[in-house]
């Protein structure tokens, strides 16, 4: 059986971890790089044997960005730095016009939505 076939894609394992309520990311067994968006190969040192790691979610907002919506709280995309060393893009879940460069942040699950996805909330530890 090849790495490639569709049924052991990365990207379904980590959405299945996301529905469990984990956030998780890949390292190279190689290289010890970090791997997001999860892949069958690692982009730093072409090496195909990636484990799987949790996340314990927390970060720091790299760049964060407010989309106006007609009668609607706006939508706050931020980019979020995680502390094992991987940054991914979402939205802030709560007080997101308080949002800034900088703000440490801690990853949530977001019931209400299907598919379960990832969310920020103002908080998080310090690395």
């Amino acid at each position: 059986m090849s790495v490639f076939e569709p049924e052991l894609h990365p990207a379904t394992t980590f959405w299945e971890n996301v529905a469990a309520g984990q956030l998780t990311f890949q390292r190279c067994v190689q290289c010890d790089g970090v791997v997001f968006y999860p892949r069958v190969v690692c982009p730093l040192c072409g090496g195909v044997e990636l484990r799987w790691e949790q996340s314990i979610g927390a970060g720091t907002i790299y760049s964060v960005s407010s989309i106006p919506r007609r009668g609607q709280e706006p939508i706050v995309l931020c980019l979020v730095d995680l502390d094992e060393g991987f940054r991914m893009m979402s939205v802030m879940a709560d007080d997101a016009g308080a949002a800034v460069i900088g703000q440490r942040v801690q990853a949530q699950f977001d019931p209400d939505n299907v598919p379960q996805r990832v969310v920020f909330t103002a908080g998080g530890t310090h690395a």
